[in-house]
C-alpha cells in the first residue's frame, strides 16, 4: 500500500443562477495529480455536495489527502455548492414544500442542478456526466436524495448524512401522521424503481425528540423508516442500501466528518 501523502487541490468559482437569482459559490476539489492517482479513460466521476460552505469544518481535503495516500479511494472531482441565505427554502423537495411552506424554492435548486451547474461542470472539467453521487447534511441530505431519486438517469448514489426525513405535510399540532413525511410517500408512491444506491448515516445523539414514545429518537426512526420504504420496493439492505448509525454521534459536522471516510470508501473505493 502506498502511505505516500498525495495533497488534493482545491478552490472555490462562482457560477450565476438564473434560477434562484444569485450567484452559487462552488467549492472545487481536485483528486492528487500524481499518476497512481488519476482517473483512467479521460474522465473523472464526480460528488456533488450540498452545503460546501461548511467543507472547511469538515475537514474534506485533509480527509481525502489521507484517504488518496492510503490508495483506498479511486479518483473523482468533488464540488461542495454553498447554500445561500434562504437555504430553509431552496434545500427540501421539489414538487412540495413542508407544512410550513418551507423548501419552496427547491424546484428552482433541481433546476440549477440539473440545468446550470452539471453543464457548467461538463464545459469546464473532464467529468463523467451519468452515474454522479450526490450528497449532503442535515436539509441538504434531504434535497440530494430528493433530487436524485427523481432523476436516476443523472445520478446512481446518493449519501444522506442525519437527513431531514422528517420533512412533513402537517405539522405535529395539526394532527401528524407517519404518512404526512414528504420524502416517504414518494418513494412509496413511486411506481418504478429507479436504479440507485443509497448510504444513511445517523448518530446516536442526533437529537432528544421522540413524538410516538417508543425510545427511538425520531432522527433514526425516520431514517430507518425510509430504508424501509425503500425495502419494500426491493431495495437490498447491505446491497443497495447501507446504514451507518454514529455511536454518540450528534447533529453537527464533527459528527458528519467522522463518517466522511465511511461514505467515500462505499462511493468511490478500490
Amino acid at each position: 500500500m502506498n502511505l505516500t501523502r498525495h495533497p488534493v487541490t482545491s478552490f472555490d468559482i462562482s457560477l450565476y443562477s438564473s434560477f434562484l437569482g444569485r450567484e452559487v459559490v462552488l467549492s472545487v476539489v481536485l483528486p492528487p495529480d500524481d499518476s497512481d492517482v488519476q482517473p483512467r479513460g479521460g474522465t473523472c466521476p464526480v460528488l456533488l455536495f450540498n452545503d460546501g460552505q461548511d467543507f472547511g469544518a469538515l475537514k474534506i481535503k485533509d480527509i481525502l489527502t489521507e484517504m488518496y495516500g492510503a490508495g483506498s479511494i479511486n479518483p473523482f472531482l468533488t464540488i461542495g455548492i454553498h447554500a445561500g441565505q434562504d437555504r430553509i427554502y431552496e434545500y427540501g423537495t421539489a414538487a412540495q414544500s413542508d407544512y410550513a411552506g418551507r423548501g419552496n424554492k427547491a424546484g428552482l435548486t433541481t433546476s440549477f442542478i440539473l440545468m446550470e451547474l452539471i453543464p457548467f461542470l461538463k464545459d469546464n472539467f473532464e467529468i463523467e456526466t451519468e452515474g454522479i453521487t450526490y450528497a449532503g447534511f442535515s436539509l441538504g441530505g434531504l434535497m440530494a436524495l430528493d433530487i436524485a431519486w427523481n432523476h436516476p438517469r443523472i445520478f446512481s448514489k446518493v449519501g444522506v448524512f442525519s437527513g431531514s426525513l422528517w420533512w412533513r405535510s402537517r405539522s405535529l399540532s395539526e394532527g401528524y401522521r407517519d404518512s404526512d413525511r414528504i420524502m416517504h410517500a414518494q418513494i412509496r408512491n413511486l411506481p418504478l424503481k429507479p436504479a440507485l444506491k443509497f448510504w444513511f448515516q445517523c448518530g446516536s445523539r442526533d437529537e432528544y425528540d421522540d413524538r410516538d414514545c417508543d425510545g427511538i429518537i425520531d432522527s433514526i426512526q425516520d431514517t430507518l423508516e425510509c430504508i424501509a420504504e425503500l425495502e419494500r420496493k426491493g431495495y437490498a439492505w447491505n446491497r443497495d442500501v447501507f446504514y451507518h448509525e454514529t455511536k454518540n454521534g450528534e447533529h453537527n459536522v464533527q459528527t458528519w466528518s467522522s463518517a466522511l471516510p465511511r461514505f467515500l470508501s462505499w462511493a468511490f473505493g478500490r
